[in-house]
C-alpha cells in the first residue's frame, strides 16, 4: 500500500490557557485534495502552521511519506516538500514576482545568476500549469489573484509536492476562484497533494475528495465528500443544526436615508475610480452592491465612511437624512461620520478595522473612544472597556473569549467578528459594511447575517458590498451592480439570478442583460 502523504498523530498545542489542539490526528492520501473545516478558532490555521513549522506542537507525530520528520521551521518543512499558501499573502510588495519568488532560495552569494536561473524556471511552471504572470512586475502593481498565483509559484519553484493552502479564495473574485480550482485539479492530476482550509461548503463539495471537521479544538470526523451534506457537515463543524439561507421577512422600507447623486471619484493619480453614480438606501432595507472587486465598490464605501477626504478628487451629492454630507473638508473625515450615526465595517479588516498589535478590548473602543461610557474624568474608563468587550464577545462569539488578547492572535473570522460587533452595536442608521463574512465559518455567517437582518428590521439602512453572488443575493433586498464605476443596473433581489448578475458585472448593461 502507498503511504499517506501526511500523517499527524497526536498532535496538541496549547498557547497559554488556550488549548488550540487536542491530540489530532490525521491522514491525508497522496494525490488528492484533502479538505479542512471548521469553526473561527478551531485550530485550523494553527494545525497547518504547526505542519509548515511556524509552530512546534507540545506533543504528537508528523509522518511524511512514512517517515517521521521533524518540522522545527519553515525550512525544514520546504526541504521535506511542503508549501503553503497563507489567507494573508507572505509577499514583499516593493519586490518584483521574481525577486519574491527567489527570496529565500538563492542557489548563491551572487543575486543575478539567481534570478536568470528563476526566470526560465518559472517560465517553465507557468507553461506547465497555467500559472501566468509577469515575473518583472511589483508586488504592489498586481491584483490579489496574481499575487496568490505568485504564492504559489513559490511553492513550486521549491519543489513542493503537499501544498497548503489557508482560505485561498477569501480575497477572490468568482471568476478567480474558478482558476484556481482549475490549477489546483491540474496540480491533483500531476501527482500533488493538496490541504484546503475552506469556510465555503460548495468549494468542498464540488472540489475535495475528503473532509476532516474540526471544533474546539479537537478532529470530530473524517469523511468521503461523496459520502456526505453541507447540512451534515454544519452540523459536524458547529455542534448544532445551521440555516444555509438567510432567514428573513420581507423588508419593509421607509423614507430614504441615504442619497447619492453623480457621485464621482478620481484617485490621486487622476484615474476616476467612481463615475457619476446615484444610488438611494431607505429605512428598513438592505441595498447590496455586486460586482468584481476593483469596479469602485472600495472607493464608493471609503467616501462614504470618510475614509478618502484627502485623497483625489471627489464632487455629486451624497445626504443622510435628507442633509448634506461633506465629501472634503471640514465634516468629511470617519469620526464625523460616526457622529452622524453611520457605522463602518471596512473590506480588509487588518488594514482598515484594526490595529493588529494593539489588544481586543481596545480595538473595540476605537472610532468609539470618547463616548462617555469608556471615559472617567480626564482617563479612559479601561477597566469598563473591558467590561463592554467581555460582553460583545459573548454575544458575538468570539474565540477565545480574551479582551486582553492583541488582535493578532485571533484567527481571520474572529478579527471580522471583533470588527462586526463594534459597528453593529452601536446601532447605526446607516451601516455600511464590505465583505461581512469574509474567512467567516458558516455558524458565525449566520450569526453575523441575523444581526444585520435584525438591524435592518429595527429600521435601519445597510449598504453591502460582497463578492459573494449568493451572499448578495439571500441577504439583500435589492441590489446594485457595479462595473467600471458605473451602476450597470438594479435589481429587487428576488427577480433575478446569478446569471443575470454575472452578466451586468461583465459590462453587460441592465436591459441587455
Amino acid at each position: 500500500m502507498t503511504a499517506p502523504a501526511i500523517q499527524l498523530k497526536g498532535i496538541s498545542k496549547a498557547f497559554g490557557p488556550v488549548q488550540a489542539n487536542k491530540d489530532i490526528s490525521i491522514s491525508v492520501a497522496p494525490g488528492s485534495i484533502h479538505g479542512i473545516i471548521g469553526e473561527n478558532g478551531a485550530g485550523k490555521s494553527t494545525l497547518m502552521s504547526i505542519l509548515y513549522g511556524f509552530y512546534k506542537a507540545d506533543k504528537g507525530e508528523i509522518w511524511i511519506k512514512g517517515n517521521r520528520t521533524e518540522i522545527p521551521d519553515s525550512q525544514a518543512a520546504i526541504a521535506a516538500g511542503i508549501g503553503m499558501v497563507f489567507q494573508h499573502f507572505k509577499l514583499v510588495e516593493n519586490f518584483t514576482v521574481l525577486e519574491n519568488i527567489v527570496l529565500g532560495a538563492e542557489d548563491s552569494g551572487m543575486l543575478m545568476p539567481s534570478l536568470s536561473r528563476a526566470r526560465k524556471e518559472l517560465k517553465a511552471l507557468e507553461e506547465e500549469y497555467e500559472l501566468y504572470v509577469d515575473p518583472d512586475a511589483r508586488i504592489d502593481e498586481i491584483g490579489v489573484g496574481m499575487q496568490q498565483r505568485v504564492e504559489i509559484l513559490k511553492a513550486l519553484y521549491r519543489k513542493a509536492e503537499i501544498l497548503i493552502l489557508d482560505e485561498p479564495t477569501g480575497v477572490l473574485t468568482p471568476a478567480e476562484a474558478d482558476q484556481l480550482f482549475r490549477i489546483l485539479d491540474r496540480l491533483r492530476s500531476e501527482g500533488k497533494t493538496i490541504l484546503l482550509i475552506t469556510h465555503k461548503m460548495r468549494e468542498i463539495m464540488e472540489y475535495t475528495d475528503t473532509v476532516s471537521v474540526m471544533r474546539r479544538g479537537e478532529m470530530t470526523a473524517t469523511v468521503k465528500t461523496a459520502e456526505t451534506s453541507p447540512e451534515e457537515l454544519a452540523e459536524l463543524m458547529v455542534g448544532r443544526k445551521v440555516l444555509l439561507q438567510v432567514d428573513k421577512v420581507p423588508a419593509k422600507p421607509g423614507k430614504p436615508i441615504l442619497e447619492i447623486q453623480n457621485l464621482s471619484v478620481t484617485d490621486s493619480m487622476g484615474v476616476e475610480r467612481v463615475k457619476g453614480i446615484d444610488l438611494q438606501v431607505r429605512a428598513g432595507e438592505i441595498l447590496g452592491i455586486a460586482g468584481v472587486a476593483g469596479n469602485g465598490q472600495s472607493e464608493l464605501l471609503e467616501v462614504l465612511g470618510g475614509m478618502r477626504a484627502d485623497r483625489g478628487r471627489i464632487s455629486g451629492s451624497v445626504k443622510l437624512h435628507g442633509s448634506e454630507l461633506p465629501m472634503t473638508g471640514a465634516g468629511s473625515d470617519a469620526r464625523a461620520r460616526r457622529d452622524a450615526h453611520i457605522g463602518h465595517v471596512p473590506e480588509d479588516r487588518q488594514a482598515e478595522g484594526l490595529i493588529m498589535d494593539f489588544h481586543a478590548w481596545e480595538n473595540v473602543a476605537f472610532g468609539y473612544h470618547r463616548d462617555p461610557a469608556y471615559n472617567a474624568g480626564l482617563l479612559m474608563d479601561n477597566a469598563a472597556l473591558r467590561a463592554d468587550t467581555e460582553r460583545k464577545m459573548e454575544k458575538f462569539d468570539v474565540r477565545p473569549p480574551l479582551p486582553w488578547l492583541a488582535a493578532k492572535n485571533f484567527s481571520g473570522g474572529n478579527q471580522q467578528k471583533i470588527v462586526v460587533a463594534r459597528e453593529i452595536e452601536r446601532n447605526p442608521d446607516l451601516l455600511l459594511i464590505g465583505q461581512p463574512t469574509r474567512g467567516v465559518d458558516i455558524g458565525a455567517i449566520e450569526f453575523i447575517h441575523q444581526q444585520i437582518v435584525e438591524l435592518r428590521d429595527a429600521g435601519k439602512a445597510i449598504l453591502l458590498v460582497s463578492v459573494e453572488l449568493e451572499e448578495i443575493l439571500s441577504l439583500s433586498d435589492r441590489v446594485a451592480v457595479m462595473f467600471d464605476g458605473k451602476i450597470m443596473g438594479e435589481r429587487a433581489a428576488d427577480q433575478t439570478d446569478e446569471k443575470e448578475l454575472g452578466l451586468m458585472m461583465a459590462g453587460v448593461a441592465g436591459e441587455a442583460a
